[in-house]
């Protein structure tokens, strides 16, 4: 096993973002992860893929142990911090993962600054379209007309309260009940292995800005409830792979037919069979050889 060491880095905006770093060769690889966790999350992935490539995950601002000293107000932050990490360790070319929420930053990072992305990797992520919210009941049941408007909204609803308030209080058997439910209804991590999950979830401080982030991105050309996209997916030069966990139940196929609809022959989908929203715990092998394969794919062509 290729060794990987937590470490941090302190930004030219005030922030310090902390990043695992993993040994290996010359082709370099970053993962960005997903809401309501960080880069202790992409372990199994650190620990399984390919010891080819060099992999760095960084614990995006608010996460893990980055710090969140400034507020986001949407993707777009956070795909700022990126390039200034990626500077800081110079790195100017190199193929990215996101996962999730994930997602939106890379697709963001790869329109703001499409000459440092080699190939991009779309992990059960959020459309190119956004991910909705919406007003909900006590049950959590979305009323399609009532879409969230504004950041003061979404900061009062029920979704918001109830998951925020059981973070702040650090309540694991909350998160450990909704991560059951959502994250890993078919398999789930290690009991040791979850604990330090469980432990890392409850590290986020900006799960509201994060929420409202979600809601209004759109880098489509398609206008939504909240107005016209930006039309900043053409600036993406990258080959795109999708992947998508048939039985993801947070990300719904309908955000991956959007994506696949919005990139056209750009992008190539892998449906990965009997895996939800987290395929690093329902089956890294097969996760992992989808990855690599593509990831090989960039080196032979370079």
């Amino acid at each position: 096993m290729q060794e990987t060491k937590l470490m941090s880095i302190e930004l030219p905006n005030g922030e310090t973002l902390g990043y695992r770093e993993r040994e290996g060769g010359e082709q370099v690889l970053l993962l960005v992860h997903g809401n309501m966790n960080s880069s202790k999350h992409w372990d199994l992935v650190l620990e399984n893929l390919d010891a080819r490539f060099k992999v760095y995950a960084v614990d995006q601002r608010g996460f893990g142990i980055s710090t969140y000293h400034a507020k986001i107000k949407s993707l777009q932050d956070l795909s700022e911090d990126l390039k200034l990490f990626v500077d800081a360790l110079g790195l100017t070319r190199f193929s990215v993962a996101g996962w999730s929420t994930g997602g939106g930053v890379v697709m963001q990072f790869a329109a703001d600054y499409p000459d440092y992305v080699e190939k991009l990797i779309l992990l059960d992520s959020m459309s190119t379209r956004g991910y909705p919210f919406h007003e909900t009941d006590e049950n959590f049941i979305p009323d399609l007309s009532r879409r969230i408007q504004t950041m003061e909204q979404m900061q009062e609803t029920v979704r918001t309260k109830v998951v925020n308030g059981a973070n702040l209080r650090r309540d694991k058997e909350f998160m450990r009940y909704l991560f059951n439910a959502s994250v890993y209804p078919l398999k789930q991590p290690t009991p040791e292995r979850y604990e330090e999950y469980l432990d890392d979830i409850l590290t986020q401080r900006n799960l509201p800005e994060i929420y409202h982030s979600l809601n209004i991105f759109n880098i489509s050309h398609k206008a939504g409830d909240l107005g016209a996209g930006s039309g900043a997916i053409d600036r993406i030069q990258a080959p795109v792979l999708v992947l998508w966990g048939d039985h993801d139940v947070v990300v719904p196929k309908a955000m991956t037919d959007e994506i696949m609809e919005d990139f056209g022959d750009q992008a190539r989908l892998i449906i990965l069979h009997d895996c939800g929203h987290s395929p690093l715990v329902d089956n890294i092998d097969l996760l992992c050889e989808a990855m690599t394969k593509f990831l090989a794919e960039a080196s032979e062509l370079a």
